[in-house]
Formats: structure tokens, C-alpha cells, sequence
């Protein structure tokens, strides 16, 4: 199994995850033109992408969902809250999954997760390579970590994880008090910290990688979520590579190719 972020924060997300001739889009948070622009830079044609799962229905995780799916025929998968928030779907297109139930699409199984944010239904997404059995964890955005989602994110081999904001950055930042506090909420957003105490949980073999998501533009920088992440990581059992998703281009691949320069690594 493969990943790339095709971008990742405030501005818009996507995360393409390709097994065994499958790919499918998780999030769809940028217009179809721009998303085939991206794709193009990694030679992946929208068409050959089979389906799409949302996590939750705000504009930058869904602003192109139903626009890509008219125009290049994908499924799109999602809970029944999510899919209901978005404007314009054309209903047969529509697959609402029940959180906890697995489900398969092409080579990947596919089990969609509860989470804490301010949505309708909001999920995380872990996804199975059937024939490999390799598992990607993917989880933006969650303001705090349930249960549910540490026992299905143990024995992952690639972790994708929000890591939104440094905390002090947060308190001393440009942002009003209440928008500090809808994002430091249980249904906000995750922290460097937050995000560093669930990855140092979930480290230990098989994983490889951990992918940092969804990290503001305002309240925190690439150095301070890996730094953050890479100090939790420490003398843990896993050998992982950290690396900071970018809002503006794809990085990756991830998971079982070897990595390549378009990731964003820190040395420390």
C-alpha cells in the first residue's frame, strides 16, 4: 500500500491510498481542476480513482466531492451524517457506511472510526491492504482521542495523524478567544502534544511512518510538529520516520515505496 497527501490543512485536504491497482481518494477539499493538477504531478489520472470516503462534511475535507464525483464517476463513501452535509451529491453516487462495520473497496478493507469534532458524524479511516495486510491509520481532524480509535489504530504500519497546533502558539496567536477555545476543545483540533501522546501509544512494530496532518499556518510550523513528535518517539520500540504533510503540493509516497523527495523529513 501507497500514500500521498495531496495537501493537507485549513485550505483543503486530500489523501490518495493506492493497493493492488486500487486507489481511492480519502477527502476531496479542493475544486477538480486543482485536484487533477495535483494527481498529474504523481501521474495518477482522476479517472482510474475508484472511490472517494469522506471523514466529515466541512468545506475543506468536502469542497470538491460532488463536483469530482460528476465528472470523473467515483463512488463516494462516508458516514450517513457526513454524506447528508453535502451540497449537490448526486444521490446514487451515495454509500453511507455505518462506523464500525467494515467494508471493502477493490483491495481495501475498509473500517471508518468515530471521532470527536465538530461535524455531523465525523470518522477516521483505517484502511487494510487485503492481500498484503498492511494497515494505514488516517485521522484528521478530532479535538480529542476515544478509545475506539487507539484499538483500531494498534499494529498500524503507517500512521496519518493530525498535529494542528503547538499549544503556546495557540494562547499567544492572532486568533480571538473563542476561536482559540473551538480549537483547543474536545472537538476541535488535535495539538503537537495530543498528537505526539497518541503516536508514542502506537509505537511499536510494524510502524515504518508516521505523516503529520492538517498543520495551521498560523498556530504552528513543520519543525515544531516533527520536533514534538520525534522527541515522543524516542526510545520507543518503532523505528518511524516523521515527516509534516504540506498544504500546497503532494508529498509522498508513503507506506511501502521507498520515500521519496517530495516528503518533508527533519533531521534532528
Amino acid at each position: 500500500m501507497r500514500a500521498w497527501t495531496v495537501g493537507s490543512g485549513s485550505r483543503g485536504n486530500a489523501i490518495l491510498l493506492e493497493c493492488d491497482g486500487t486507489r481511492v481518494l480519502v477527502d476531496a477539499g479542493y475544486p477538480p481542476r486543482l485536484l487533477g493538477r495535483r494527481l498529474a504531478t504523481i501521474g495518477i489520472a482522476p479517472q482510474s480513482i475508484e472511490a472517494v470516503i469522506v471523514t466529515h462534511e466541512h468545506v475543506d475535507h468536502a469542497r470538491g466531492v460532488a463536483a469530482a464525483q460528476a465528472k470523473w464517476g467515483w463512488r463516494v463513501y462516508g458516514s450517513e451524517g457526513t454524506l447528508c452535509g453535502i451540497r449537490r451529491l448526486d444521490a446514487g453516487a451515495r454509500t453511507p457506511v455505518l462506523p464500525g462495520r467494515p467494508f471493502s473497496v477493490g483491495a481495501f478493507d475498509i473500517e471508518l472510526i468515530s471521532v470527536p469534532h465538530d461535524a455531523a458524524a465525523p470518522t477516521a479511516l483505517l484502511a487494510t491492504a487485503r492481500h498484503s495486510g498492511f494497515r494505514t491509520g488516517c485521522a484528521h481532524d478530532l479535538g480529542s482521542v476515544p478509545d475506539t480509535l487507539r484499538a483500531a489504530f494498534a499494529r498500524l504500519d503507517l500512521l496519518l495523524l493530525e498535529s494542528n497546533h503547538d499549544e503556546g502558539m495557540l494562547r499567544s496567536g492572532p486568533y480571538p478567544p473563542f476561536l482559540q477555545a473551538r480549537i483547543a476543545s474536545r472537538t476541535g483540533h488535535l495539538s503537537n502534544r495530543q498528537s505526539s501522546a497518541l503516536a508514542r501509544a502506537l509505537a511499536a512494530p510494524p510502524l515504518r511512518q508516521l505523516v503529520l496532518l492538517h498543520l495551521s499556518e498560523v498556530n504552528n510550523t513543520p519543525r515544531a510538529a516533527i520536533t514534538t513528535a520525534t522527541t515522543a518517539l524516542a526510545g520507543t520500540r518503532a523505528r518511524c520516520r516523521v515527516s509534516a504533510a504540506m498544504q500546497d503540493r503532494v508529498a509522498g509516497p508513503f507506506g511501502d515505496a521507498r520515500a521519496s523527495t517530495l516528503q518533508l523529513p527533519l533531521a534532528l
